[in-house]
């Protein structure tokens, strides 16, 4: 059996000090060797994998065959965005994950055969057909983005609406440039900018203009994926305290509003040591880009054990390259006081009793202490959704069904909330995991449930 191919990593000492890309394209021989292995399984588990379904023995065999456009356009036709998902998305659980040859040996490296093909390739040109319709997207994440592909290839008239003053959601402001080059992102926006899709930035739902204003604009349906951008806190002494953040709030400062640049004016207190507290890969790209903008010591605290740590692996074994240090079965408790600023932190030490809800063992406490000297503590335990969109459309008589935790309910097939010809998706709508590929999958339900209700 042929070895997997891995692609060329930036030396962790090197990396450490910088926001270039972690890795490197697999090389074209790389490719041609790697696209071997692939078995092109009649019924192919990695297609079922992927919420997109993009048809992976397909362009594999196009690339065994040296057809690099074909390898494009195959991917292209589910999926507009091929070198963020490459980059991105959590192959091991998905597609990666359900590849035959992981059964006994290692997967097809899809998501780099993925990226590289997005990085070598571009969309072809798409001859469309004004239907006289508009639809407004609002979030310019990766379910906007895939929804107004698609919107947008039906011929309606597709803008993007997006709170923040530059585009791509949560793929620029949460994720760094070390793991998602911002030429690359720029490219797949313009991607869709050529396509005739508008943007519009400094837009938001909810202040700058109501849905019901969209609607009276002549917007024959709207989407929602406004994404989740309402941090979840500890709820424990302390937390209100100079050296406190979220990680949205941490990563936002530096990916979009360039605070480890000296050029600009953004403030960014580096401390000396900094607790991130979380185990998913918010929790992983808070504590690298912590390292780089120039903690001495980073720590990454989790409640549980390494086995049940959410992140990507790869993710994992990069903090660890880069001098991250794992604090497990450690629960905050207390975030120490000194003149306002904080001055170390406390933690319960955890085991693990029964499984909960999540399938995962829950952690029980001890009674037993330990501290941690720390000056910044970064919160990256999850999310939840802006109630600023709901609360307008509540004004105006649009009445959304929400879960207890504030989330648009919709159909978990068209995509379509309460509310006649508006519909919800990615974190503001989620349905599985919360990710990359799952709020494409939900952007392109709702785009081909839109085009049918535009369509009658």
């Amino acid at each position: 059996m042929k070895r997997r191919q891995r692609p060329k990593e930036q030396d962790k000492n090197e990396r450490r000090h910088n926001f270039l890309p972690v890795e490197e394209n697999l090389t074209a021989e790389q490719v041609k060797e790697e696209a071997s292995r692939c078995l092109t399984c009649k019924n192919p588990r990695c297609v079922k994998g992927c919420p997109v379904n993009i048809q992976i023995p397909e362009f594999i065999k196009a690339l065994k065959e040296d057809k690099l456009d074909e390898a494009g356009n195959i991917i292209r036709e589910t999926s507009m965005l091929p070198s963020v998902c490459g980059r991105v998305c959590p192959q091991e659980r998905q597609c990666e994950g359900s590849c035959v040859l992981g059964i006994k040996s290692e997967p097809i490296a899809i998501g780099a055969l993925e990226r590289y093909v997005g990085d070598n390739t571009s969309a072809e040109k798409v001859n469309i057909v004004p239907s006289g319709k508009k639809v407004a997207i609002i979030g310019s994440g990766c379910a906007g983005m895939t929804a107004a592909c698609d919107l947008r290839k039906a011929g309606h008239d597709v803008t993007i609406f997006e709170a923040l003053h530059e585009f791509g959601g949560v793929l620029r402001y949460g994720i760094p440039p070390f793991r998602l080059p911002r030429t690359v992102l720029d490219r797949e926006i313009n991607a869709l900018k050529d396509m005739g899709v508008k943007f519009e930035k400094n837009v938001i739902v909810g202040k700058s203009i109501t849905l019901k204003q969209l609607q009276e604009d002549g917007y024959d349906a709207i989407f929602i994926s406004s994404g989740a951008g309402l941090p979840k806190m500890m709820h424990i002494p302390g937390e209100n305290l100079n050296g406190v953040f979220s990680a949205n709030e941490f990563l936002t400062r530096v990916n979009l509003m360039h605070a480890n640049d000296k050029n600009y004016a953004t403030p960014l207190k580096i401390g000396k040591s900094a607790a991130v507290i979380g185990g998913g890969n918010v929790a992983m790209d808070a504590a690298r880009t912590a390292v780089r903008v120039g903690f001495e010591k980073v720590y990454i605290v989790y409640r549980r054990t390494e086995k049940e740590l959410p992140a990507r692996l790869e993710e994992i074994r990069h903090a660890k390259e880069e001098g991250v240090i794992f604090q497990f079965l450690h629960a905050p408790v207390e975030i120490h006081n000194k003149d306002g600023y904080v001055n170390g932190m406390k933690f319960e030490i955890m085991e693990l009793g029964e499984p909960d809800e999540s399938g995962r063992r829950r952690p029980v406490g001890t009674g037993r202490y330990s501290e941690l000297d720390v000056d910044t503590v970064i919160v990256a335990l999850g999310t939840g959704p802006n109630p600023i969109i709901q609360k307008s459309a509540h004004l105006d008589g649009l009445e959304f069904e929400t879960n207890k935790k504030g989330y648009f309910l919709v159909n978990p097939e068209t995509r379509e909330t309460s509310v006649h010809a508006i519909y919800a998706g990615g974190d503001v709508a989620p349905v599985g995991e919360s990710n990359a590929i799952n709020a494409m999958g939900a952007g392109k339900k709702a785009a081909k449930a839109i085009n049918e209700y535009l369509a009658k």
